[in-house]
């Protein structure tokens, strides 16, 4: 069985002492590739070291919404630079490190954290969507109660030019069927077992737009515990049980599904 976990943080200092450890329990279960995502240009550039640490990991360099604009959503355990990023700058740093990434994320839209600066957000947010198309990376989204200002912005930005990532979608019924009729991807966390709060969205998503992903350290599996890529297991297990599939096939389309997007 091959599993994947498209969007984790290692580099957050939860990971600092056993970070070997959490890369053998993952390739224990059956965990072939784990995407570990940037979100400012420190944590970039962290990325990038880590997946040069082991080949299960891959690069995906982002920009966080809410750090984009300089702002803070408390102690998140992740390097972050003080005051706003030089978006020019550090567009020219992921192009020029486009062959060793295999996606732009995190990005997109937060307006559960910053409730004043949206019409910034949305600037930038297009800015690195058009750099995404301009480097022909996948790009996985965090949508943060933005669901439809970011299915908008996306379909006009992307049209169907990029694979779309939608990490940890929490919108309307109605917008997620939109974004499945545009082809994007869902990509659903381990806290599922624990809370049911996916549940919905993967018996409405068609399993050939479905992925996992843990959101590592977050999105656990027991409240208070910190989540890492070996959990992935457990999310396919529950994508198996409520598409009435079995544990093989539900990994197996999972992982093609991976490929389609990131391959």
């Amino acid at each position: 069985m091959k599993l994947v976990d498209i969007h984790c943080h290692l580099n957050q200092k939860l990971f600092e002492k056993d970070l070997d450890e959490v890369i053998k329990r993952a390739k224990k279960v059956g965990v072939k590739a784990i995407i570990a995502s940037g979100t400012n240009p420190l944590a970039n550039k962290e990325i990038l070291k880590l997946a040069e640490k082991d080949e299960i990991i891959k690069a995906s360099l982002g920009l966080h919404p809410i750090d984009a604009l300089g702002l803070s959503e408390g102690e998140t355990g992740i390097s972050k630079p003080e005051g706003k990023i030089d978006l020019e700058k550090e567009f020219e740093f992921i192009e020029k490190n486009k062959d060793n990434i295999v996606a732009i994320g995190e990005i997109g839209l937060d307006y559960h954290w910053d409730k004043e600066h949206h019409d910034e957000q949305k600037e930038i947010f297009r800015k690195v969507l058009q750099l995404a198309v301009k480097i022909k990376k996948p790009v996985v989204i965090h949508t943060w109660a933005a669901e439809e200002d970011c299915i908008n912005i996306l379909e006009e930005e992307i049209q169907d030019k990029v694979p779309v990532v939608l990490h940890c979608f929490g919108g309307r019924k109605s917008l997620a069927t939109k974004a499945i009729e545009l082809g994007y991807y869902f990509s659903v966390p381990p806290s599922t077992v624990r809370t049911g709060n996916f549940n919905t969205l993967i018996k409405k998503v068609p399993i050939k737009q479905l992925l996992t992903e843990t959101d590592a350290p977050w999105q656990s599996l027991l409240k208070g515990e910190r989540c890492e890529p070996a959990h992935v297991l457990e999310t396919v297990k529950k994508i198996a049980e409520i598409k009435d599939i079995s544990v093989e096939e539900a990994a197996e389309q999972i992982w093609n599904n991976y490929e389609s997007v990131f391959g």
